[in-house]
């Protein structure tokens, strides 16, 4: 008997049918229908009534289903116990600026709770930059905002943030509170990240739609620096939430665009799945899991 039966088993149980089941696991029906035939016959009983409607456990499969599925269970904590137990190493992550601000914190204790034996280096820069190291190998993961042109890695959506006008509560005092767009900005002036970045891309395409042209006083690639200048009056700027992260300031009001458009997507690119370790595998899945969370409890501004 294989742990592979028991699940293929106990997931026929759980969805009624053979068909079903077979697309959850992933496997063609008639091999599925071939495991429970052979566990069936190995242990000598019948343990599925099947009917043009589906497949009903019998009273010996409703109580093998009931052991099976506290095997499999017991399987699972031993396996996540071994590689928790076992996984060490060194992982390099990289996060751009407003990034870092939101998850660099939750992602160290998260992975300092769950994998402690797991040295993680993070690497704060642009996304552009980020796409290069990642393209010389010199990152294993990194948070990027765009997956265009690149080398030989993989890419998975992690979320969508709202962007906002970020600006001295004065400079703003006349532009709209709500239904704010592009073309309600006029002539007011705006520093923006470098066209290397990421962001810039993104804003680039929405003002193109939008077909208005910004009235650019300066470009900025420090995160700081460019939000010191909209401290102290000198321009506006376009950055998602977490660029407020890391210190709440009364005087930069920051109000959302209406426009659908107006959003920054991010990614986790990797190194493909062959070339990882298992640390960077589980760090991986430990970033998705931290964004999810933190997203779920409002504490990113303006993500889903």
């Amino acid at each position: 008997m294989e742990l592979r039966q028991l699940r293929y088993f106990v997931a026929v149980v759980e969805t009624g049918s053979m068909g079903r089941a077979a697309r959850a696991l992933g496997v063609v029906t008639s091999a599925l229908s071939q495991q429970i035939q052979r566990l069936e016959g190995e242990l000598a009983t019948v343990l599925l009534t099947r009917s043009a409607r589906g497949v009903t456990p019998t009273e010996a499969g409703l109580a093998f289903a009931r052991q099976a599925q506290l095997v499999l269970r017991h399987a699972d904590e031993a396996v996540r116990a071994a590689q928790q137990a076992r996984l060490s190493g060194q992982v390099s992550v990289g996060l751009t600026p407003t990034t870092a601000g939101i998850l660099a914190l939750p992602l160290l204790r998260a992975m300092r709770e769950r994998y402690p034996d797991v040295h993680l280096q993070l690497i704060e820069s642009l996304s552009g930059n980020l796409v290069s190291q990642l393209n010389a190998r010199q990152v294993d993961l990194a948070i990027v905002f765009q997956t265009g042109e690149r080398g030989r890695w993989d890419s998975t959506p992690l979320l969508k943030e709202r962007l906002f006008l970020m600006g001295h509560e004065d400079l703003l005092a006349g532009l709209p509170t709500t239904a704010l767009s592009l073309k309600s900005l006029g002539d007011l002036p705006l520093v923006l990240p470098a066209s290397r970045h990421g962001l810039r891309a993104v804003l680039n395409a929405a003002f193109e739609r939008a077909g208005v042209r910004p009235n650019l006083i300066a470009e900025v690639d420090g995160l700081a620096v460019l939000m010191d200048m909209a401290r102290a009056g000198l321009a506006a700027t376009i950055q998602p939430g977490s660029a407020l992260a890391r210190a709440s300031d009364p005087i930069i009001k920051a109000r959302a665009f209406t426009q659908p458009d107006m959003v920054r997507p991010s990614f986790i690119a990797s190194l493909p799945e062959d070339e990882l370790s298992p640390a960077a595998l589980a760090t991986r899945r430990v970033i998705s899991e931290t964004a999810l969370a933190l997203v779920q409890s409002d504490q990113w501004p303006g993500a889903h």
